[in-house]
């Protein structure tokens, strides 16, 4: 049984790093299925300037808080869990 569909095993294509799209745009209060879209869309989008974009959002994003958790959750639920 594969874990991830094709499409969202493109966020694979890039190296992880410390902070990325999907987490400046709703953290953990996003779906899992939001978050493979927009780690898609980054992998199609890659580049320099966005990379520069991410790390300043990042800031923002840890000084304010915003969208730590989701509802009900310490995070975010696991990756699996609730899928429809």
């Amino acid at each position: 049984m594969l874990r991830y569909s094709l499409a969202q095993a493109r966020r694979h294509e890039v190296r992880s790093g410390i902070t990325g799209w999907a987490q400046v745009n709703g953290p953990n209060a996003t779906t899992w299925e939001e978050r493979f879209r927009v780690n898609v869309w980054y992998v199609e989008h890659v580049g320099f300037g966005l990379d520069v974009r991410i790390l300043a959002r990042t800031v923002r994003e840890v000084l304010t808080g915003k969208g730590v958790s989701a509802a009900g959750h310490a995070t975010m639920p696991a990756f699996g869990e609730n899928d429809e």
